[in-house]
């Protein structure tokens, strides 16, 4: 029970972390932003997980754009943050991306209009029409309160399992404006945009040929940097690779050490009712038949064990998902058993019926005679 509720949950966290990960940086072929951490970058601009590497100038940004090999190009701004909920500054087609759409209420069209994902609105009970103010930087505190320019939520989103459910979306002119207030030296609309800046710039490209030779180039002749979301997720993943290896390595332990405890069981059921065996063979019953009962005994043993360790499995994922929801926006959900937790299952049983052969052994050599008159 223990060894399968341990593989199952490994598995599941595995592969829907993979798949979750996957689903969240296929919208882009690439991020540019500060120099840096390129993975913090994808952390932070894609999977909205880690702090910013830091700004970029909007106008800077805005020449990659004009690549021939650019499909499309979108901005994302952070600055501030509701109850720790980051406020994503991005064009509205930055919805499309993620093929979200509105539960209820309309998009945004103005600064300080924002739509919220579903977890956000259920976490924080905020309905279309409500308002609130931002607080500074990306973790929750009350200090550094924008309560001079409050939000209005103007749409909620339907859920769609992707990152962008724990996210407040707005206008890149939102972030823009909260903090003009801030900059005492700036006092005109041309040196606004000549000083702009957006946290990162996420690119489509025509053909993946386009991203490999505007990396270089970025990384080379600019002070931005570019990174590759699927190259850095790979790398990050082979990272957590190693620990998931080692959970599966402890959870075969396991297996094994279960199935030498099945089968030493056996064996003491074996002798301890060896009288009630010899009995059953003065009835009529031959050695086969008392070797079906152990194979039954074990086989109902394994499969006991199988279900209820899969069924804690799903438990501690789903409380495991509650942790991961809250902390980094990520949500496990309950699936069926898939292909590779019916191989553990096989496995298992096979453990257990080697196990019940080996404890039967010594009914092919049960005198009942004896038996029975020592009893």
């Amino acid at each position: 029970m223990l060894s399968i509720s341990l593989a199952t949950f490994v598995l599941q966290v595995r592969n829907q972390l993979n798949q979750h990960l996957e689903k969240n940086i296929k919208p882009f072929d690439m991020v540019i932003g500060a120099k840096g951490s390129p993975l913090q970058l994808v952390l932070s601009s894609v999977l909205h997980i880690d702090n910013p590497t830091g700004n970029i100038p909007f106008k800077e940004a805005l020449k990659i754009s004009k690549n021939p090999m650019v499909k499309e190009i979108t901005a994302v701004s952070y600055g501030d943050n509701y109850k720790g909920v980051r406020i994503l500054g991005t064009p509205i087609e930055y919805l499309t991306k993620y093929n979200a759409k509105l539960r209820e209420g309309k998009l945004y069209e103005k600064p300080f209009e924002v739509v919220i994902g579903n977890y956000v609105a259920k976490k924080n009970n905020l309905s279309v029409g409500d308002t609130f103010v931002s607080a500074h930087g990306l973790a929750e505190n009350e200090l550094e309160k924008h309560n001079e320019k409050p939000f209005v939520v103007t749409g909620i989103l339907k859920p769609t399992g992707l990152i962008i459910d724990d996210l407040i979306i707005t206008n890149l002119e939102s972030i823009w404006e909260v903090h003009e207030h801030e900059d005492e030296h700036i006092h005109h609309e041309e040196e606004h945009d000549e000083q702009r800046e957006v946290t990162s710039l996420l690119v489509k490209f025509r053909n993946p040929i386009g991203a490999l030779q505007m990396s270089g180039h970025i990384n080379k002749n600019t002070t931005m940097q570019a990174a590759l979301p699927k190259f850095e997720i790979e790398r990050l993943m082979k990272f957590l690779g190693i620990g998931f290896k080692t959970i599966n390595g402890i959870a075969i332990a396991i297996l094994l050490v279960a199935g030498l405890s099945i089968f030493f069981n056996l064996i003491k059921t074996v002798r301890e009712r060896k009288q009630e065996l010899a009995l059953l063979r003065t009835y009529g019953a031959n050695t086969l038949q008392l070797v079906k009962l152990v194979f039954l005994e074990a086989l109902f043993l394994s499969l006991l064990g199988s279900v209820l360790g899969w069924l804690i499995g799903r438990i501690s994922l789903w409380f495991f998902s509650t942790f991961a929801q809250n902390l980094y926006g990520y949500h496990f959900v309950f699936s069926p058993p898939n292909n590779r937790e019916l191989i553990v299952l096989i496995l298992v049983i096979l453990t257990t019926l080697l196990a019940a052969i080996l404890a039967s052994l010594s009914l092919f050599k049960l005198n009942v005679s004896k038996t029975i008159s020592n009893a």
